[in-house]
């Protein structure tokens, strides 16, 4: 994997840079859609590369363990073969998954006992097999096993947590660096800075992951909870520790706003469910703001969804044909949101590159977000 800065911003730590994999180019600032299951929900992969122009999307490695299992994903060539995508993938270690089980897990020095949500049955976590798990999937970047602590938490906890990940951080490094990708062509690790809300383990945890030097790193342990505020000034925190020549990621953020706050400090990579799950719900992000489209106010209205927006799709259909669509639950509703969202959102961070390299990323930004806000 290699990274290069192309530019930066002139009035804030935006960069916008280029991400070659095995599997592509990425340009960054990136959103990546979230494919839990190994797919976008309800959404094509013909979608996915033609309208929503995705270069690289998730997987889940907690659930894609545990459906279809990662013996059938290796007997069908790995991830990219199996589901049909053959641009850039990258995997959650399943982290994040495990914190949300609660009641159904517990995390020990060696790893984590959980249950599964399917069905009930126990299962085992550690940094070695999670790395294996990801060789299997055959993702291009693979994250580091590691604890996401809730929100809020305790300072003696949330140090424990940390230092806990920092020593998982090892042990993951130690088995992928002594075993090699399955399917011939080179995956890459990053690592996960954690420490809740407090500033000194925040930065206690940037320099600590900066120091095993790696290709890229990531910010999780985000976006549980907290207010806007702590997510900035984390994330800030963090962002002047973390190497300027390596990608930096921001696993599970987040709105429109988000995006565009932690891009002005430095920020290249971006994940979250929130386009989609939200479209299953009838909310959709414009350029003019938020439209909840099971409002009976768009009951008659029979203009485009978004005139003027980068979705086809969304300046084809209607919006009272829209609402109908998510009012009585047909599918076709559900998956028109989401390429909508997911193709909002891809345009964002393109754009946002494209001002960056003009140098007046932060002027269009303080402008875009007066408008994000509004409710249509």
């Amino acid at each position: 994997m290699k990274f290069t800065v192309e530019g930066k911003d002139k009035q804030s730590k935006a960069r916008a840079g280029t991400l070659t994999t095995a599997h592509g180019v990425i340009e960054t600032p990136i959103f990546m859609p979230v494919g839990t299951l190994g797919t976008v929900k309800g959404v094509h992969l013909k979608e996915l590369k033609e309208d929503i122009q995705a270069d690289i999307i998730l997987g889940n490695t907690y659930h894609l363990y545990l459906r279809p299992g990662v013996d059938i994903i290796e007997k069908g060539g790995g991830l990219h073969k199996f589901n049909g995508w053959d641009k850039p993938l990258l995997t959650d270690s399943g982290g994040y998954q495990v914190y949300s089980l609660s009641g159904r897990r517990k995390i020990k020095e060696e790893g984590v006992t959980f249950q599964s949500h399917v069905d009930g049955s126990r299962h085992f976590f550690a940094p070695e097999n999670v790395m294996d798990i990801q060789r299997q999937i055959g993702a291009d970047i693979i994250m580091a096993f590691d604890e996401c602590t809730p929100y809020p938490c305790d300072y003696s906890y949330a140090k424990a947590s940390m230092k806990m990940t920092h020593r998982w951080l090892k042990r993951c490094v130690n088995r992928f660096n002594s075993t090699e990708g399955l399917y011939g062509y080179e995956q890459t690790l990053f690592p996960i800075v954690q420490g809740s809300t407090y500033k000194d383990l925040r930065k206690q945890s940037a320099e600590a992951i900066a120091s095993f030097d790696l290709p890229g790193n990531a910010i999780g342990g985000l976006s549980v909870g907290e207010p806007h505020e702590d997510l900035y000034e984390m994330t800030e925190i963090v962002c002047d520790i973390l190497p300027e020549e390596k990608p930096r990621y921001l696993m599970g953020v987040g709105t429109p706003v988000n995006l565009l706050e932690c891009i002005a400090l430095g920020i290249d990579m971006f994940d979250c469910v929130l386009p989609t799950r939200n479209a299953r719900h009838g909310l959709l992000y414009t350029a003019n703001g938020v439209i909840n489209i099971k409002n009976s106010k768009w009951k008659d209205d029979f203009s485009p969804i978004d005139a003027d927006g980068p979705c086809s799709l969304t300046r084809f259909y209607n919006k009272a044909y829209l609402r109908h669509l998510v009012h009585v639950g047909e599918l076709l509703g559900a998956q028109i949101a989401s390429i909508h969202n997911l193709t909002f959102y891809l345009w964002l961070v393109k754009e946002s590159r494209k001002h960056i390299l003009a140098g007046d990323f932060n002027e269009w930004k303080s402008k875009m977000v007066q408008e994000l806000t509004r409710r249509l």
